[in-house]
């Protein structure tokens, strides 16, 4: 029989409860203010007015950035890095964490293979040899000098094979039994078990990938490739319209606080990771080889 929470139980749950919501609450209020900036009108802006709600509402920034060509570009390549990047991320990872989850004795030099991972963790070639090897692969200014630098991410390589360790051997043993070899039991057995890890892995590559800025302008000679974090960290140090030559454009821009701008397409690139999370949340939570196994 359940018994019931007492007092003092009930007090550390509501005091922990009260603490994490006011930790979110500081998470959430710096992406509320920018919306409302961006909403809000110049004057208003001008004014120091706007906090958490926006004041004289008005879609102009988002007009304003809904028809500025570099930041749909930047987006549609930040989309083609993400598909071809967590794909690769995905691949390779899985296929390096399943030999690397095994026991010494099935894997000769397992241990000195690992070691070999995480020292490339510690350290690395630095900068300028980075570069100079993406140079002279002639990958400078195409998609791939940002997608193949980091093709295998060492940590989430780590995060999935201590997770395949923690699945259960005779799901293994008895699929060898049944006459499976290893390429089948890892993409009929193994993955499927594994969702929640390889959902958790997945959003991790996601994120990296959509945030990344640093590559973007050490890779790319011409803006016009920059990858949209790249973009955006470019126009929030240094707000740039010498290049705007439409008349209607600079009509509209001159009625926009720089702030609003800037605010607007900052907003617009964090709404694809954000509606990635409801999608992969459910894995979480879920333990998909509860019962799996019976002794």
């Amino acid at each position: 029989m359940i018994q019931p929470y007492s007092w003092s139980r009930k007090l550390f749950v509501g005091f922990n409860y009260t603490l994490l919501a006011l930790l979110s609450l500081l998470c959430l209020l710096p992406l509320v203010n920018v919306f409302s900036v961006s909403l809000s009108s110049a004057a208003a802006i001008e004014a120091g007015k706007v906090s958490l709600w926006p004041v004289d509402i008005t879609m102009k920034a988002y007009e304003f950035v809904a028809r500025k060509h570099e930041f749909l570009i930047s987006m549609g390549i930040s989309a083609k890095r993400v598909a071809l990047g967590v794909s690769i991320n995905m691949l390779l990872t899985v296929l390096t964490a399943y030999p690397l989850s095994k026991e010494a004795a099935n894997l000769r030099f397992r241990t000195g293979y690992a070691w070999f991972f995480v020292f490339t963790m510690l350290f690395s070639g630095g900068l300028i040899p980075s570069y100079m090897v993406v140079r002279n692969l002639h990958l400078l200014d195409s998609i791939w000098a940002l997608v193949l630098p980091g093709a295998l991410p060492v940590f989430n390589v780590i995060l999935m094979l201590n997770f395949f360790r923690g699945l259960p051997k005779e799901l293994s043993e008895s699929a060898f039994i049944d006459g499976a070899g290893h390429w089948q039991t890892l993409w009929r057995i193994i993955v499927p078990l594994s969702m929640p890890s390889i959902a958790t892995v997945t959003l991790f590559a996601i994120v990296t990938h959509w945030n990344e800025w640093f590559y973007g302008l050490i890779y790319m000679n011409d803006p016009i490739h920059y990858p949209l974090a790249s973009y955006l960290q470019t126009i929030v140090v240094r707000m740039d319209m010498s290049s705007i030559s439409d008349p209607s454009m600079i009509l509209l821009l001159s009625q926009l606080n720089d702030r609003s701008v800037r605010a607007a397409q900052i907003f617009l690139g964090m709404v694809p990771v954000l509606c990635v999370y409801p999608f992969l949340q459910r894995y979480f939570m879920s333990g998909m080889t509860l019962g799996s196994v019976k002794e």
